[in-house]
C-alpha cells in the first residue's frame, strides 16, 4: 500500500527542503519537484502545454515510486494553481490521482530568490496562496496548514503525517 503526502503552497515556503527532511526522517521515498528541473532547462515563461507536461511527468514520477510512504514536493493540484496564477482560467487536461494528505505551507516565511522564483511582492504571494488553497478546497482533499519557523513546520508536518 502506498501513502502519498504532497507538499503544497507557493514558491519559497520551504516545500523542497521540508519534503527531503520528512522523507529522510520517516524512511520514505522523496519525489522532487519536476517543474524545477523543467524550468532550469526551458525557462519560467511556461505555456499551458508546458504546465500540462510538468503535471504529467510529476504524476508519473509519483506513480513510479515504490510502495510505502511517498513524500512529494508538489503534485498536479499545485501545477493547476501555477496555471491560474500565470495564465488565468482552469488548466484543463486529465485529472490525476490525489494525494492522501496535503501539507499546505503558509507564506509566513521570508521570500528567498533562487533564480527561478517569480512572485516576490506580498500582494502576489497572498493572491497565489489563495489560488493554492482554492485548489485544495475545490477537490475536497485532506489538508493541513503548516506554518511558523522551520522547526515548527517540521514538527507540524511530522504530526500531521503521524495522524494518518
Amino acid at each position: 500500500m502506498t501513502i502519498v503526502v504532497a507538499l503544497h503552497g507557493i514558491e519559497s515556503t520551504g516545500k523542497s527542503t521540508l519534503a527531503a527532511e520528512l522523507a529522510a526522517a520517516l524512511g520514505a521515498v522523496w519525489v522532487p519537484e519536476y517543474g524545477r528541473e523543467y524550468c532550469l532547462e526551458h525557462g519560467t515563461d511556461c505555456s499551458a502545454e508546458d504546465l500540462q507536461a510538468i503535471a504529467r511527468v510529476q504524476q508519473e514520477r509519483i506513480a513510479a515510486a515504490p510502495g510505502g510512504l511517498v513524500v512529494t514536493d508538489t503534485d498536479w493540484l499545485m501545477t493547476r494553481a501555477w496555471h491560474k496564477m500565470m495564465l488565468g482560467p482552469d488548466m484543463g487536461g486529465p485529472a490525476y490521482p490525489l494525494a492522501d494528505l496535503y501539507l499546505h505551507l503558509a507564506p509566513d516565511v521570508e521570500w528567498v530568490d533562487d533564480g527561478l522564483r517569480l512572485h516576490a511582492e506580498a500582494q502576489e504571494r497572498f493572491r497565489f496562496d489563495g489560488l493554492c488553497r482554492d485548489e485544495l478546497d475545490r477537490f475536497d482533499v485532506r489538508w493541513v496548514e503548516i506554518r511558523g519557523d522551520w522547526p515548527a513546520r517540521r514538527a507540524a508536518a511530522l504530526a500531521a503525517i503521524a495522524a494518518l
